[in-house]
């Protein structure tokens, strides 16, 4: 893998230009970047942020988010795969993280809504419990795995390709739509 050069001097806008996963893989790591009381600016620099949240080892930082692609391809599973734990009857919960009404144009089966106003049901959850995140296309998803996977959770996966992928390589009886 070819890795992306940055700098501790460039700002956030430009990391996050050059290594899209680059938040995911701040928070997942170091609790940087999740929510608005440890979040920080586009123009900030990546020492910045990293002085601002007592991150002294810099360079391992640096190398840590040009490692973030491979990071959220790990996270990733494919429908087949999913499908395949479902019929082998493997415990896990598959949660669909996309919101109410687009659920209803388009349900995955065997999936729960994503409980967002309580949240602390999924924190009490055993930290090694297998949890598949979906919706539509992979790129929410993936972002709630490693919302959860920056808070100790192991066996998190985001369903790759999302509902579409499901669509097109399980059951393409679920309808399309648009967002």
């Amino acid at each position: 893998m070819t890795e992306t050069t940055i700098s501790p001097e460039m700002t956030m806008a430009e990391i996050l230009e050059r290594i899209p996963s680059a938040q995911r893989a701040l928070f997942q790591r170091y609790h940087v970047g999740g929510c608005s009381s440890c979040g920080f600016q586009p123009t900030d620099t990546l020492a910045k942020v990293c002085a601002d949240h007592n991150i002294l080892d810099v360079p391992e930082v640096l190398a840590y988010l040009n490692r973030a692609g491979e990071i959220d391809s790990k996270m990733t599973v494919d429908p087949t795969e999913v499908k395949a734990w479902m019929d082998a009857g493997d415990t896990l919960r598959l949660i669909d993280v996309r919101p109410a009404e687009e659920i209803a144009k388009a349900a995955l089966p065997g999936a729960e809504p994503l409980d967002y106003s309580n949240s602390q049901q999924y924190m009490d959850l055993p930290k090694d419990s297998r949890i598949v995140f979906a919706c539509k296309s992979g790129a929410r998803s993936l972002d709630v795995a490693a919302y959860f996977a920056g808070h100790g959770f192991t066996a998190v996966h985001s369903l790759k390709g999302g509902l579409d992928a499901w669509r097109s390589q399980i059951d393409s009886s679920i309808p399309d739509y648009a967002l």
